[in-house]
């Protein structure tokens, strides 16, 4: 499984792996970004079938993911970082300080979920999005990811059309298969839980508070104001959150 990337930010400095959600891409990070890059070296990658990863021949799960993300580290000589992820891409990385422990070195879960509810309902959007495509997701897409009232969702909406169709129906799949939460006590790496206090996809009762109450030490912030693409909404307060976790539990380690 080929993840494109992209790195950002001095070549020296310990590696922070930011992770996508179903339907966006590499850009999801950029109202973050600057923050970011100033201190860390930021390695950014696309889900299967998302912005420059091809879609596989055939299906994957989460884990399969973290293998290709534990590969494209491997290749680029990093042997730990920092993970923050986004829904899936918080999926991705929870799979990655389990299966992987070592290559994780601090981990940020963002309206994310150890599982994403019952499997039927993925399902049954693959199906609908094979057949016809990732309209339909996309008409009813900013209801699920944007707190009302929020009027910058335009760049991300067209990540979501720019999408394979196979591509975000095999990452349904994928999430459907996806349920951490019996080995969450396993995590080891310092664990920050960010919800959306207006996340209507991964609500903070429910998904993150099983996260944090799973996770050993965790501690959860919910940003007010923030729907599922918290990232995107309220950038200022989660890069402060992120780059504050980062700071008290992780400094980095040799390359």
């Amino acid at each position: 499984m080929i993840l494109h990337h992209r790195l950002d930010g001095p070549g020296d400095a310990p590696v922070v792996v930011l992770g996508p959600s179903v339907g966006t891409g590499i850009e999801l990070w950029d109202p973050v970004l600057p923050q970011l890059a100033e201190r860390w070296r930021v390695l950014r990658y696309d889900l299967p079938g998302h912005g420059g990863s091809p879609t596989p021949a055939e299906g994957f799960t989460v884990e399969n993911i973290a293998g290709a993300l534990a590969g494209l580290l491997d290749a680029l000589e990093i042997r730990q970082a920092a993970h923050a992820g986004v829904s899936m891409g918080g999926a991705v990385g929870t799979a990655l300080a389990l299966n992987a422990p070592d290559r994780v070195g601090a981990l940020v879960l963002i309206c994310t979920s150890p599982r994403f509810g019952p499997p039927e309902q993925w399902w049954e959007r693959a199906e609908l999005v094979r057949r016809e495509g990732v309209g339909p997701v996309a008409a009813m897409a900013a209801q699920r990811w944007f707190a009302p009232g929020f009027t910058g969702g335009g760049p991300y909406l067209r990540m979501l059309r720019a999408t394979d169709p196979e591509g975000y129906a095999a990452c349904c799949d994928a999430l459907a298969l996806f349920d951490a939460t019996a080995r969450l006590p396993e995590i080891s790496a310092p664990t920050l839980v960010i919800a959306g206090a207006a996340d209507a996809a991964t609500p903070p009762e429910g998904h993150a508070d099983r996260l944090a109450a799973g996770i050993p030490g965790a501690e959860l912030t919910v940003v007010e104001g923030a729907g599922h693409l918290a990232v995107a909404e309220r950038p200022g307060p989660v890069a402060a959150a992120i780059t504050a976790h980062l700071d008290r539990t992780w400094k980095g380690s040799p390359r």
